[in-house]
């Protein structure tokens, strides 16, 4: 469901946004080089404010998570770019009851349903609705686009609010933490075979685990998972590079409904947090075999390397009915469920 523009250059490059409908994404090319790119890959999320519930309001807690993916040329300008956010509400009862989550979509998935536009406002107090989310994400990618880490975080005012050339374009929210994951993503940034030829683009899945009620000794939580996949496909569909990681979010509430999550608590995804997340110390093999399994993102890094070279229909193969990886991945070392990121993978591969 995601389109593509391309920004052709003259002497003068000149960005030509392609009007489309519904929440189409709008990735944004700056050149029309054959040179081999970077490519780097963010992710960062973060508990919301929580609220007690009372009475017949449900306690929540939103558990935000944003990715983006950048293609650099060799000045550091950003090539081509595309990002997105999940903004996943866990709730309890008065009774300190566990709600069943509902089905969590990305932002641009949600497209015009997020409804931005009727319930938002302008930072600035100018009249008028403000764009729809995925709108603003657009106008923010094709701005960014072209321009150096530096350049891109200069049209970002002291309050983290969109300024200059990002206004202009429609993006009137708060780019703070677009900057932040962006600073992220270049930072990340690794040579790879992409070229500005090819399409990046990428796709958040995420998967609420049934909650557990609080009880007058324990405290009950709700908690939900997010995998991100990062991949850059060439005009066959078959993808020449890929990046995945994933977060887990989880909120903690008492039996009188009060919320006891630490929301300033910082949270690191499997990929940052590395052998801290102690796969090889703590998992155990699917198979049965002996040894320790691989940390997370050892395991990831091998999804990620079965990835190339294949088209999004072929993604399926990597995992077994049960949704463990299989054949040569697993030989590889990948021996866990391969279930969401194989569906973030085939989401991300698919290109309209």
């Amino acid at each position: 469901m995601k389109k593509i523009i391309s920004l052709v250059l003259a002497a003068v490059m000149l960005c030509t946004i392609a009007v489309l409908a519904g929440c189409d994404k709008k990735p944004a090319d700056s050149s029309d080089s054959a040179e081999a790119l970077k490519f780097g890959f963010g992710v960062s999320a973060a508990y919301d404010s929580a609220k007690d519930a009372e009475g017949e309001t449900n306690g929540s807690c939103n558990f935000i998570t944003t990715a983006v993916a950048v293609l650099l040329d060799k000045d550091g300008k950003i090539v081509k770019i595309d990002l997105d956010s999940t903004d996943a509400k866990l709730a309890w009862t008065s009774e300190g009851k566990a709600v069943a989550t509902a089905e969590i979509k990305s932002k641009y998935e949600l497209g015009k349903d997020y409804n931005m536009a009727t319930y938002g406002q302008k930072h600035d107090g100018s009249e008028g609705k403000p764009l729809e989310w995925f709108e603003q994400a657009d106008a923010f990618i094709t701005t960014v686009t072209g321009k150096t880490l530096d350049e891109a975080k200069a049209m970002m005012g002291a309050d983290g609010y969109a300024t200059g050339d990002l206004v202009t374009a429609g993006c009137t929210i708060n780019v703070a933490e677009f900057m932040s994951v962006l600073e992220k993503a270049v930072k990340n940034a690794a040579k790879s075979d992409a070229t500005s030829k090819d399409t990046i683009q990428l796709a958040m899945v995420s998967t609420a685990a049934e909650g557990k009620d609080a009880t007058a000794e324990a405290d009950g939580s709700s908690s939900v998972d997010t995998t991100i996949c990062a991949v850059v496909v060439d005009a066959d569909g078959k993808v020449v590079a890929s990046k995945t990681d994933a977060v887990s979010g989880k909120v903690t509430f008492g039996a009188s409904g009060a919320a006891t999550v630490d929301t300033a608590a910082a949270v690191k995804s499997k990929v940052e947090l590395g052998d801290n997340y102690n796969m090889a110390n703590y998992g155990q093999k699917h198979d049965g075999s002996e040894g320790k399994p691989l940390e997370w993102y050892a395991q990831a890094a091998e999804f990620d390397k079965a990835l190339v070279g294949k088209t999004a229909s072929e993604f399926a193969a990597l995992a077994a009915n049960d949704g463990y990886a299989t054949g040569d991945l697993a030989t590889a070392g990948c021996t866990i469920s391969v279930t969401d990121m194989v569906a973030a993978a085939v989401k991300a591969a698919t290109v309209a």
